[in-house]
């Protein structure tokens, strides 16, 4: 009874502090990032390349573990898409199957640095937000859409999807550069925060290749 109720104000406190993470996102800019100008193209997604040994203690607060127990399975759910597009090669264009090998390199990467940081912190890894539909992860029901859209919607709709978890992964990144405290984590989001700026470039320009600095139509 002690140990079921211990769980659940653990999880309690995590969601509170999730809660306080994406109000804190907020507040530093996000909106800057959804209205942003036209800029120039972002180069290939950078390589996020894992620390190899978290040699020291980690110490997490509240806002470093709910960014974690939160981004786990939002890259997990991102890498159930990417998996699910194997299946479909015909209808998945090279230069958006090209994307989705970068990011899924990074995402897996990332999920890697995240539970050493657990570990290292001696904090078990809790997905209490399975089953709820969180902004910008890709759940079990996104999925059962996508499966379920015309073969002509597939690609519109998996890029809407993607960009939609990278945007909140930016969202979260911010909130916890703001309010976390771990120099460690704070060192992997900062890698994060350059990946995801790359990954939406190149969204941007698969889903407008005049972004890319394509032909603009001759009417001189």
């Amino acid at each position: 009874m002690s140990g079921r109720t211990t769980r659940r104000a653990r999880a309690w406190r995590i969601v509170g502090a999730v809660t306080s993470l994406a109000v804190a996102a907020l507040a530093v800019g996000v909106t800057q990032h959804r209205g942003r100008p036209d800029e120039p193209a972002a180069a290939p997604t950078p390589a996020v390349t894992p620390s190899a040994v978290v040699a020291s203690p980690v110490v997490l607060n509240g806002t470093d573990n709910a960014f974690i127990q939160l981004l786990i399975p939002m890259n997990e759910g991102a890498l159930t898409l990417f998996d699910y597009l194997d299946t479909r090669p015909a209808e998945t264009d090279p230069p958006l199957r090209a994307a989705v090998e970068r990011i899924r390199a990074a995402h897996r990467g990332e999920v890697r640095e995240m539970r050493a940081l657990l570990a290292a912190a001696q904090m078990p890894e809790e997905n209490i937000h399975e089953g709820h539909q969180m902004p910008g992860m890709v759940t079990d029901a996104r999925l059962t859409e996508l499966r379920a859209a015309p073969t002509a919607e597939l690609r519109s709709r998996t890029v809407a999807l993607i960009r939609a978890h990278l945007e909140q992964t930016v969202v979260l990144c911010r909130g916890e550069q703001a309010n976390g405290a771990s120099p460690e984590l704070k060192a992997v989001v900062a890698r994060m925060q350059q990946a995801r700026a790359a990954e939406l470039g190149e969204l941007a320009r698969l889903s407008d290749p005049l972004a890319a600095g394509g032909p603009a139509d001759a009417d001189d």
